[in-house]
C-alpha cells in the first residue's frame, strides 16, 4: 500500500503492514560501505534484512510519552486516529520485548533529544571503537 487511507477503516491495520524491501537496504549498505549509515524504521518483515546490520538499536518510550508525541506531531497524522493510536499503544511494549530478545541496544527515547542522540552515537562508537 503506497498511500494508506486516512483515517484507516476498522480492522485495516490488522490486514496491512509496513514491509521493507531487501534490495533497497542492500543498496544502502553498498553505498555506505565506508561510512556509518542509519536506517530508522520498524517493518513487519524486518527479520528479512537483519543480517545486513552491524548494530540494531531500539528506541523505547513510555505510554504517556507515546500518546503525547502522536497527538502533537506535525510530520504526519499516523496515531491521531483512534484505531492507529490503539495499534501503537498495543505494539509499544511488545516491540521492546522483541528487540531485547534479539540483543538490540535499548535506548530510552523519552529523554531529551540530545541525550537520545548521544546514546545512539555512544552505541555506534562502542561498535566501531571510535571515540569521535
Amino acid at each position: 500500500m503506497v498511500d494508506p487511507p486516512y483515517p484507516v477503516p476498522g480492522g485495516w491495520l490488522d490486514r496491512y503492514g509496513w514491509a521493507i524491501v531487501r534490495e533497497r537496504v542492500e543498496t544502502l549498505v553498498e553505498e555506505s560501505r565506508f561510512r556509518i549509515a542509519f536506517l530508522c524504521e520498524s517493518a513487519e518483515n524486518e527479520a528479512d534484512v537483519r543480517d545486513l546490520f552491524d548494530l540494531i538499536v531500539c528506541l523505547v518510550i513510555d505510554e504517556d510519552t507515546l500518546r503525547h508525541r502522536l497527538a502533537t506531531r506535525t510530520t504526519n497524522t499516523f496515531g491521531q486516529h483512534p484505531e492507529e493510536l490503539a495499534a501503537a499503544l498495543k505494539w509499544n511494549p511488545r516491540m521492546r520485548a522483541i528487540y531485547e530478545s534479539r540483543g538490540a541496544t535499548i535506548i530510552d527515547a523519552s529523554q531529551p533529544v540530545i541525550e537520545v542522540v548521544d546514546s545512539v552515537i555512544g552505541a555506534v562508537q562502542g561498535l566501531t571503537g571510535s571515540t569521535r
